[in-house]
């Protein structure tokens, strides 16, 4: 059985997550960590659980999402796992940190990439990879189907979606995203998004307002 813990990281309250099972085996969602006190909140997280780190895994590359990806990487030298059109994005981060008045180095380390209908296994649990485009070209949402429960990413919020004004950001494929592979699973998957609460399909399906 899966366990989800969440911290909330750097300015832009970013969610990252870390995914573990009774095996101790762990992965990495979304390093948002940004500084030394966020790295050691994760990394002292991680050692007084006595996990093992499989993966790093990015529902996509906005800098929000990866702002320790490097660290976390450097640390744990583990592959990163994400689709292959966000790779445009994660190279992008970097002009995208100058807008923000701060440096952000390319990202250098192993990356594999991950496709539609794939699933990943930490131990004897599956994650299956839904492609989820429109606030990002290359969004992936991780689903466990047994526990019902979804990674959402910055597609699906509270009474809410993701924003679509950002670099190939698109507003009718993000809504396409949602309706056919998000609102079909069982009302009652719990969505894991990348910036405030958990909410459920169920729910938003009746009260989101774009919908």
């Amino acid at each position: 059985m899966i366990q989800i813990k969440s911290f909330a990281f750097n300015p832009f309250s970013e969610n990252t997550y870390v995914l573990y099972n009774e095996n101790k085996d762990a992965f990495i969602i979304d390093p948002g960590n940004f500084g030394e006190d966020e790295t050691k909140i994760l990394v002292d997280f991680i050692a007084e659980n006595q996990l093992e780190v499989k993966n790093i895994i990015l529902t996509h590359a906005h800098i929000d999402h990866v702002l320790g990806l490097q660290t976390v990487y450097d640390r744990f030298q583990i592959p990163v796992l994400m689709h292959e059109t966000e790779k445009e994005i994660l190279e992008r981060n970097p002009m995208d940190a100058q807008r923000f008045g701060f440096f952000f180095r390319p990202f250098s380390g192993e990356i594999h990439f991950l496709k539609e209908g794939e699933t990943i296994n930490l131990g004897e649990d599956f994650l299956k990879i839904l492609h989820v485009p429109g606030h990002s070209p290359g969004h992936i949402a991780l689903h466990h189907e047994a526990q019902k429960f979804v990674i959402s990413g910055d597609v699906l919020f509270e009474e809410s979606i993701g924003r679509t004004d950002l670099y190939k950001g698109n507003h009718k494929q993000l809504l396409e995203s949602i309706r056919t592979k998000l609102f079909v699973l069982d009302a009652e998957t719990k969505v894991f998004n990348g910036h405030g609460n958990p909410t459920n399909i169920g729910f938003e399906r009746q009260h989101n307002p774009f919908f």
